[in-house]
């Protein structure tokens, strides 16, 4: 009888491992084929003079440095606003909040606020950011709006990472007379770091690749920008994937909107590893 059952329970385990082993090979194949025609559409119409210049009518130019400088900027000015943000708020609702209901209240609200289509943070931040606050069409509303869509993430990734840290660290760290804050910033920050950085890198993804919230607070325009202009309100600009948008939908031109995509995807690895490079740094000091 026991070996009958060890018998299926190994049958039954070597089933499992099988479709794991066949649904990851799936993803992996969906990822490289996408990622892989991509790269065969776009590579071809990638030059200095389309990354290097900006678009012109007139000479009938196609060029996307403003919009690789846009997409810069607004990257920049959200992760400078949020991450203070996410992780400060984080810090308090696991460290110090006493009420655990408000707590689970707050929680839920932040995974409400994750599941919210972006086109309607567009929404309330032309009608916040844009218009009560008189910003103008800009990237810095553009930069507030993803502000409000990615702080729930940061908040719940470093949240979680917060509560894997041992409690032994904590009270070690107190019975030595450490204070609270101390205790957080020398013992429990540094345990934190990977989830941080997932919160970084996750917030990033979804700041490339947002098109629907930067078309009603950013706009399209294609001109060039100063880092101090950036932050000025009134001043208008495209993120690439608005201009992907535009190339594509608007104007057919789906040789650049692949070459932008090919750009977005460079981008997004570059600042991916850059994150994990200086988090990889931060725990070593």
């Amino acid at each position: 009888m026991a070996d009958t059952i060890s018998k299926t329970r190994k049958m039954k385990g070597l089933l499992w491992n099988i479709l794991m082993y066949l649904a990851a090979g799936l993803i992996c194949v969906l990822l490289l084929g996408l990622i892989g025609y991509i790269l065969y559409r776009g590579i071809p119409y990638i030059s200095w003079e389309l990354i290097s210049t900006k678009p012109s009518l007139l000479k009938g130019t196609v060029g996307i440095l403003p919009n690789i400088l846009n997409t810069v900027y607004i990257i920049i000015l959200t992760l400078i606003i949020v991450l203070p943000l996410g992780a400060g708020a984080a810090i308090y609702l696991n460290e110090y909040a006493k009420n655990r209901k408000l707590v689970r209240v707050i929680e839920l609200a932040t995974e409400t606020l994750a599941g919210i289509p972006s086109i309607i943070y567009g929404l309330v931040g032309m009608l916040v950011f844009v218009q009560f606050f008189s910003l103008g069409t800009s990237l810095l509303a553009g930069s507030l709006t993803l502000v409000v869509m990615t702080l729930p993430t940061i908040i719940r990734t470093t949240q979680e990472s917060l509560k894997t840290v041992p409690a032994s660290y904590r009270e070690g760290s107190l019975g030595l007379g450490a204070g609270k804050w101390y205790m957080i910033r020398t013992v429990v920050l540094p345990c934190v770091i990977d989830g941080v950085v997932t919160g970084c890198i996750l917030s990033i993804g979804r700041v490339v690749g947002e098109s629907a919230a930067l078309l009603f607070t950013a706009g399209m325009a294609n001109e060039m920008l100063s880092a101090v202009g950036a932050v000025q309100p009134g001043n208008a600009g495209s993120s690439l994937t608005v201009a992907l948008y535009m190339y594509a939908k608007e104007r057919g031109q789906f040789d650049v909107a692949f070459a932008i995509a090919v750009i977005l995807l460079l981008l997004t690895f570059f600042i991916n590893m850059s994150a994990k490079l200086a988090a990889k740094k931060l725990r070593r000091e």
